[in-house]
């Protein structure tokens, strides 16, 4: 199958006229191409289809699960065991390994496959003039050159440059984030790196045509589109390492050399003071096993599994397991505006008439919301200029309002959709216009005119109703509609006008002018009109985003605006969310071209709003963040957002309003497209990274107690006080299942409050190794007690061990409770805060002391038999270190320097 050969860079085509581009593809702009040339050009250019990354099979994702250097000790373990006869030590190890490696396997299963969604936003179909006949032919099949013809409501099949456009708007929101319908022209554009958005004369694959028809030449098919380019950006995007990961494997490295050091020290040692050479491979083996927290794995990706069910109970669906702790320590969220930040709909805000001053409240199509005037509710009457105005600008509408399942769609224009939903605010409906004034004749907008107009029967006569562009319309205004009547517009009462519009634009809005005149016989229906009034719309921010977006800057995490609308509507939102405050915080797309990478990293931390950008441009400012070293989160929605959604450090995608291809590249979907969920999920992120943390700290810390118990005892000539079977029961049964318990501890109530953990932030620091030692050789002390009485003072060898073993497990159980918080007492967390971990507490107790009655257990971790007495005097001695670690806090505490006071707003 043959590449598509692009015939010459994309920027190039928008600044040719039709013919110049009829002329570079050879094709007839009245005839198109004939089915044989057709024929040639698909074999040299190939199918307009986008091509197919290939993925991870379903056997090298399950490979991947065990890619990891603690894993693979693990297995070393395990096959050093089997070798010498230790079969089942080897056997448990391994069903450990694999139970991990099966959970992390059905996680990842539904990883993202960005190119088959991209592949469903093609059309089946396309209408085209081949031998100047009209055919339909597959869109696959199209070839540059052929001459499309595109209707209102049907997606372009292929890049398109207009040759022929009738009152065409086109919805490019998917593709350039901008929520307004773009009008579409012929003319040839001088500009040659133009956005995407300001290409006027070109019609995109995958975009959708509101209104209008379309006939265009084909000049990019397959991955010469730009949907193609980011499928391409898509395939390119690098998703790297998690933190955890990387983390993770740092933490690995350490403790493989740790621990082989200090087993390598020991054998040496024994064989020094004359002990076996077999004996001390053995020896060797048990140490090996007492160093490594085999449970590690399982209870890290049980940690993210439990954190993805969590977070799905708050409308959050994470696609890959690892991103649940990425979200814990982003420093920035790079987020699209349109449907993210905003509604995603066009929305009246303001109704401006030469006396009053509306607001129009509520948002996107929900027809739920009230017109106020200086905060008060306001209820317009039939004469009042404000009900005149609104009824004019539903009247001189095509769009439809249609009641869906609740809910308001619209069929037609968005922005007349919005214009209608206000209307409907005050009470006026399409049906009630219709009735009482039919229309006569409708004059379409034009993108020359600026402007429609729609003339209706009314009782007082043929009345005329008109608007578009302010600029367009006040100049053909010579009367103006006040609560006397219709009066002469004055030049003051003009100039004030223009002022009242320029004002709303420079705060983002859209403004459009509503005028009416009656008509007579053969009259102008678009001139001598009477103002009625200024209508300010834009797509608003979400109610909850702007407290969300506080959360973030008082969590430490900065938000950044990426977006493809124009510069000025999108610093008009930053600044209302809080995003930006300065008007130098934002750059252009334009802007961007003309920094190199070296310079964009340097000036990414000053700027808060990129407008009119291009996929390519998303991509580049997430990478140029994550070369400051940020970990970098990106939101969107759209197919714009897919490369930069997949490049991030984890990306979240919207469930309701996000393309299939945003969903399929992102880590993490918000499924109620609610940003402050965002907010709840990097709270449960932190929480989760903490909890491992807790986690490993306890798994090692019990680690440390085994290695001192078993390397004083080779030392110090005595017997090993444990067997490997008792360490391996103690590592995955006895810590393995408080461990687990430990990673369902809820969020500390004051996680948000703290920064965000630096990307570099490793998980062992001296606090860590601190508190690891002090609490292993408080647990090894307490067990070698115990061994010793058992030893010399009941001369039994295998008394000894059963209380060493005893010892260490009940202890191991009691101090999970400690391991709660280094920072809290157990009362101040609460004993039953965690009801998972005392139920695990009185499971692993009460096993412990069933298993010294019980035949079956004894044998199988070779111990002996306790009374009653002895499991007590046992179980107080296994609480003396869990009882020391809550005293050494309050001490801590006690002596630590108070902390300043800080004041903050």
């Amino acid at each position: 199958m043959p590449q598509n050969q692009p015939l010459m860079p994309s920027q190039r085509w928008h600044t040719l006229t039709v013919e110049e581009t009829a002329t570079a593809l050879t094709t007839d702009t009245k005839n198109g191409l004939d089915s044989p040339e057709a024929a040639r050009r698909l074999d040299q250019f190939g199918r307009n289809e986008l091509a197919q990354a290939r993925g991870r099979s379903r056997f090298k994702m399950l490979l991947d699960q065990f890619a990891n250097l603690l894993v693979g000790v693990l297995i070393g373990a395990a096959i050093m065991s089997a070798m010498l006869g230790e079969l089942s030590d080897a056997i448990a190890i391994m069903v450990i390994v694999a139970i991990n490696g099966v959970i992390g396997f059905f996680q990842e299963r539904r990883a993202a496959d960005a190119l088959d969604a991209l592949r469903k936003l093609s059309v089946p179909n396309a209408r085209v003039r081949r031998h100047g006949v009209p055919a339909i032919v597959p869109a696959p099949e199209l070839v540059p050159g052929d001459l499309v013809m595109v209707e209102a409501g049907d997606k372009a099949p292929a890049d398109l440059r207009l040759a022929q456009a009738s009152e065409v708007r086109a919805v490019e929101a998917a593709l350039t984030g901008e929520s307004e319908p773009v009008e579409k022209t012929t003319a040839a554009l001088n500009i040659a790196n133009a956005a995407l958005g300001d290409r006027t004369n070109m019609l995109f694959a995958g975009t959708i045509v509101a209104a209008g028809t379309v006939e265009g030449i084909v000049v990019g098919t397959g991955s010469n589109t730009e949907l193609g380019k980011i499928a391409t950006l898509v395939q390119q995007a690098d998703e790297g390492e998690t933190p955890l990961q990387a983390r993770l494997k740092v933490f690995g490295r350490w403790l493989v050399v740790g621990s082989g050091a200090v087993v390598v020290l020991v054998i040496i040692l024994g064989l020094i003071r004359g002990v076996g050479a077999i004996e001390m491979l053995l020896t060797g083996i048990s140490l090996a096993v007492a160093a490594v927290p085999e449970g590690l794995p399982a209870v890290v990706t049980i940690a993210l599994a439990l954190g993805v069910r969590r977070l799905a109970r708050r409308g959050t669906l994470i696609r890959k397991l690892a991103s649940v702790e990425t979200l814990g320590c982003t420093t920035v969220i790079c987020s699209d505006k349109t449907g993210t930040l905003t509604v995603g709909q066009m929305t009246v805000r303001t109704i401006r008439t030469i006396e009053d001053n509306i607001t129009v409240e509520g948002e996107g199509y929900r027809l739920e919301g009230e017109l106020t005037r200086e905060g008060a509710r306001y209820q317009p009457g039939a004469t009042d200029s404000t009900y005149r105005a609104l009824w004019a600008a539903a009247a001189c509408s095509t769009a439809r309002l249609v009641k869906s399942e609740g809910s308001v769609e619209i069929a037609g224009d968005p922005t007349e959709g919005a214009l209608l939903v206000a209307a409907a605010k005050a009470g006026i409906t399409q049906d009630m216009i219709d009735q009482q004034e039919p229309v006569i004749v409708s004059h379409p907008f034009d993108s020359e005119r600026k402007r429609m107009s729609i003339v209706r029967k009314a009782e007082s006569g043929t009345v005329a109703y008109v608007k578009g562009a302010p600029e367009a319309i006040l100049p053909r205004c010579v009367n103006v509609l006040t609560r006397t009547g219709v009066q002469p517009l004055p030049s003051d009462t003009r100039t004030r006008l223009v002022s009242i519009n320029d004002e709303m634009a420079r705060r983002g809005m859209r403004v459009l002018a509503v005028a009416c005149r009656n008509l007579q016989a053969d009259e102008d229906a678009e001139s001598e009109l009477t103002f009625l009034g200024l209508a300010g719309m834009q797509d608003p921010p979400r109610a909850e985003v702007k407290a969300s977006v506080q959360a973030c800057i008082e969590a430490g995490i900065r938000p950044v605006m990426i977006t493809g609308d124009h510069p000025r509507t999108a610093l008009a939102i930053a600044q209302a969310l809080g995003i930006a405050s300065e008007d130098n915080e934002v750059m252009s797309g334009t802007e961007l071209d003309g920094l190199s990478e070296s310079g964009l990293i340097s000036r990414v931390e000053s700027i808060r709003v990129y407008a009119r950008v291009s996929p390519e441009h998303k991509l580049r400012i997430v990478r140029a963040w994550k070369a400051r070293g940020a970990v970098v989160a990106m939101t969107g929605d759209g197919v714009n957002d897919a490369p930069a959604l997949k490049g991030a450090d984890i990306g979240v995608a919207m469930g309701k309003s996000g393309t299939d291809v945003a969903k399929d590249a992102s880590a993490m979907v918000i499924t109620d497209d609610n940003f402050a969920t965002i907010v709840s999920a990097i709270e449960e992120g932190r929480a989760t990274f903490e909890n491992i943390r807790k986690t490993l700290l306890y798994l090692l810390s019990g680690n440390v107690a085994e290695i001192l118990i078993m390397a004083i005892a080779v030392l110090a000539g005595w017997p090993l006080p444990l067997v490997p079977i008792q360490l391996l029961w103690i590592n995955l049964v006895t810590d393995g299942l408080p461990a687990l318990a430990l990673v369902t501890d809820p969020p500390d109530k004051g996680v948000l409050r703290a920064p965000p953990r630096k990307p570099g932030q490793e998980i062992v620091d001296q606090d860590f190794i601190t508190w690891m030692l002090v609490s292993g050789a408080l647990m090894a002390a307490c067990t070698i007690a115990g061994f010793l009485y058992g030893l010399y003072e009941e001369n039994s060898l295998e008394r000894a061990r059963t209380y060493a073993f005893s010892t260490l497990v009940m202890g191991e159980v009691l101090r999970a409770f400690a391991s709660r918080s280094r920072t809290k007492t157990l009362w101040e967390v609460g004993l039953w805060s965690n009801v998972r971990l005392a139920m695990v507490a009185l499971f692993t107790i009460g096993l412990q002391i069933y298993s010294h009655h019980s035949g079956i257990l004894e044998g199988f971790l070779k111990t002996g038999e306790l009374g009653t007495k002895e499991c007590l005097g046992v179980l107080i001695l296994a609480a003396i270190p869990v009882t020391v670690l809550e005293v050494f806090k309050l001490m801590r505490r006690a002596f630590a320097p108070k902390p300043n006071v800080r004041m903050t707003r």
